[in-house]
């Protein structure tokens, strides 16, 4: 199986809009983070996204990506949801609703932001979505298990996801003892790392995930939703500890 970084960046994104820090302004291409997500390649090529937010177009047109099978949602903030609606010439191109798999109350949030998609009379350009809710169980779609993750992100609860031995997590700043038993030993672990200093509310900042990396024990552990304040990529990545490295948009991990 394959992961694809289509974007590793916080809601505001990188460059931050008015902002004119290094990091900004930095002509490494490492250094422009579109808003945070992910495809997965199953070992028959079935393409699995996860979260799809307002860069979603752009993700998928630079990637060569021209497919969706099913989409995974971690929770409803706009920066991992909002960009649903661009999923339309997909959908028209299979003549198939969208199977979107999320939390009950992340169901409920898309019907809401989207509720032309799910009108028993849509409008002929409209999207269409079939929402399947799921708890904290593995279940098995396009013959993968999947087995979420549920992590604490300011008050609410959010999936991370588990595909063999790597697991993908995002917009977390605590994982209970309970949950953190299914994140041991990984080969691979993706985390979330909104900066190096300052504790932040509802993300880890670098400590914790050095902490987390040291508990966990996973081989590789790769940093996304990174915000401008963690540094040039090219500077932080090599003061990491053994093992540990910042994703970039476009980075394909194999698993």
């Amino acid at each position: 199986m394959k992961l694809k970084f289509l974007g590793t960046g916080t809601s505001q994104g990188v460059p931050v809009i008015g902002c004119t820090c290094e990091v900004c302004t930095s002509q490494n291409p490492k250094d422009n983070r579109f808003r945070s997500s992910v495809m997965i390649s199953t070992e028959e090529n079935k393409k699995i996204l996860i979260d799809c937010g307002p860069d979603f177009r752009q993700q998928m047109l630079l990637n060569h990506e021209n497919t969706i099978d099913i989409a995974l949602i971690t929770h409803e903030h706009n920066d991992h949801v909002i960009g649903l609606d661009d999923m339309r010439p997909l959908i028209f191109k299979s003549g198939k609703n969208m199977p979107i798999y999320c939390y009950p109350r992340v169901g409920h949030e898309i019907k809401n932001r989207f509720p032309y998609a799910f009108a028993d009379e849509r409008y002929p350009g409209a999207p269409a979505f079939d929402l399947h809710e799921i708890e904290n169980e593995p279940f098995t779609v396009l013959d993968t298990e999947i087995t979420p993750i549920e992590v604490i992100h300011f008050k609410i609860t959010v999936f991370g996801y588990k595909f063999k031995n790597m697991a993908y997590i995002t917009d977390a700043g605590f994982i209970s003892d309970t949950e953190k038993e299914k994140l041991k030993n990984l080969d691979v672990l993706v985390l979330n790392c909104i900066r190096k200093f300052d504790p932040h509310p509802a993300h880890f900042i670098l400590p914790d995930v050095i902490k987390l990396f040291e508990e966990l024990k996973p081989k590789k552990l790769f940093l996304t939703h990174i915000s401008h304040h963690l540094g040039l990529h090219d500077v932080e990545d090599k003061q990491l500890p053994l093992g540990m490295h910042l994703a970039y948009d476009g980075l394909e991990i194999n698993f």
